[in-house]
């Protein structure tokens, strides 16, 4: 009897369970599917011909005629490959100084003893709460009386560190054990080889997260560019992307913007899926402490 009643429980257990799954999944699915939708319209309507796209009195959910066409005439009506290439340079090198800027300063807060070095690092976490307008006013002023405006110097030097990366690197340099840092001044290894030979192999994947996540974030960086640059030489694809509409396809051609927004879009796309794992792993090292 009692064995009857446990394989009861049991069952009704294994029910619940495979409903909560069930109930999961479907709204997991629902979610992802909203979500996606946006990035399946955008391609949609990429692959529309501009008459087609235009006769449609109520949005059609899928096309039987797809045409490049549109991809066709991003690159050849407005300068999308010059707006890549800048993007590329702006990102490549903007990321390069931020990491190693950030990384020389985690490693200093981290494992280098001066004095005042809570305070100082405690004032410069107070950073982050200053609003981003009054940085960006900042640099607008500085980048200008510098002479920097238009010019790919006056595009990355405002962008090379990043408190919020430091206070990561620097809390998983935390996490590396002294008795190696004091091994290697026993040896007479200098701090820097220190640094390159110990600390950075070991927490390679929250560095590798950090240079992934840069270079997202310049790929879709807007408002400085916006602001810093009025020369189409030097524009990069988010304003880029303006440009087009005000004097390349023009407001009403919305495939030929889409087919644009989609080149520019899948770089991004496949750089997160490729490196997904590693900015997990980076973010949840980087977030352990002790």
């Amino acid at each position: 009897m009692e064995q009857t009643d446990f394989e009861k429980v049991q069952k009704k257990t294994e029910r619940q369970n495979a409903v909560r799954k069930a109930v999961t999944y479907i709204l997991l699915t629902l979610w992802a599917l909203i979500v996606l939708f946006p990035f399946y319209w955008m391609v949609l309507t990429s692959v529309k011909s501009y008459g087609a796209y235009n006769a449609e009195h109520t949005p059609s959910f899928f096309t039987l005629s797809p045409t490049l066409q549109n991809y066709v005439d991003a690159f050849t009506t407005v300068p999308l490959v010059g707006y890549l290439l800048n993007t590329v340079i702006f990102a490549l090198l903007t990321t390069v100084l931020m990491v190693v800027v950030s990384t020389l300063a985690a490693y200093a807060f981290a494992r280098l003893q001066f004095r005042g070095k809570n305070l100082v690092f405690t004032l410069f976490l107070a950073l982050m709460m200053i609003p981003s307008e009054l940085v960006v006013i900042t640099n607008f002023v500085t980048i200008t009386n510098m002479d920097l405006r238009n010019t790919m110097t006056g595009l990355v030097l405002p962008s090379v560190t990043s408190v919020f990366y430091i206070y990561l690197l620097k809390e998983n340099f935390e996490q590396v054990p002294d008795e190696l840092y004091r091994a290697a001044k026993v040896d007479g290894t200098s701090d820097l080889k220190y640094l390159w030979k110990v600390m950075i192999p070991i927490c390679r994947p929250t560095i590798v997260t950090i240079t992934i996540l840069k270079i997202i974030e310049c790929w879709n960086s807007y408002v400085w560019p916006r602001l810093i640059t009025d020369d189409p030489a030097y524009y990069l694809v988010s304003n880029g992307i303006q440009e087009i509409r005000e004097n390349g396809f023009g407001r009403e051609n919305i495939p030929a913007m889409m087919a644009a927004v989609v080149v520019i879009s899948v770089p991004l796309i496949i750089l997160f899926l490729v490196f997904r794992r590693k900015i997990m792993e980076g973010v949840s090292r980087g977030g352990m402490k002790g």
